[in-house]
């Protein structure tokens, strides 16, 4: 028996059909329930649907054999206990720093807001840069214009929120996609079949 954690939202949508081009598939009455463990199609895979942050826990503890999840999630959580054996080349954006167009980021202490604290501690650390992280869990980009942050680091994807939030760009701090995990040990108790498995997503990429 396999388990196999997936991410909710925008990561689900581009999964599914990435799943079921590698033969494994999930019912719509299955998907709609509120069954926290959903059957497919392979009477030998079950599947969990986590917030995105949780799937690298449940990966990392054995609670879920493979997982899909963000990069920047990874990037997060550090990637203990998990081996990240593909890049399903989905949900792909940017990890970046962005501020006012007139903000100077060379002062002495940068203030940055983001939910991404290891990330960015990680970013400007390695830069030999100071800066103070304030934890937000959502509305980033109004963090500049009322005096929260000189900056934020944040997902980029079209850039539009950016832009009608009067903010741009500025430094790329790391390129995300999904990627597919699987559990250290598991990969050596059920090494043939998470392999094989593996090897059918990869196939179909």
């Amino acid at each position: 028996m396999l388990t196999i954690a997936l991410s909710k939202g925008r990561i689900l949508e581009q999964t599914l059909p990435l799943l079921e081009k590698a033969g494994l598939s999930i019912s719509a009455k299955e998907l709609k329930s509120r069954k926290l463990i959903l059957d497919t199609n392979l009477g030998e895979i079950k599947v969990i649907i986590l917030r995105a942050s949780d799937v690298p826990v449940f990966v990392q503890h054995g609670a879920a054999d493979i997982g899909i999840a963000g990069k920047d999630v990874l990037l997060e959580h550090g990637a203990v206990g998990l081996f990240e054996l593909l890049d399903l080349g989905i949900s792909k954006c940017r990890l970046m720093v962005a501020a006012q167009a007139n903000q100077d980021l060379a002062k002495g202490t940068l203030r940055i807001a983001t939910k991404y604290v290891n990330s960015t501690k990680r970013y400007f650390q390695s830069q030999g840069r100071q800066v103070e992280v304030i934890k937000l869990s959502g509305a980033m980009e109004l963090a500049p214009i009322v005096g929260l942050a000189h900056c934020i680091v944040d997902l980029v994807d079209t850039g539009n929120t950016l832009k009608a939030n009067n903010l741009v760009p500025l430094e790329l701090i790391e390129n995300i996609s999904s990627r597919l995990i699987v559990n250290s040990a598991s990969f050596n108790t059920k090494h043939s079949e998470i392999s094989d498995w593996v090897d059918r997503v990869k196939d179909n990429l």
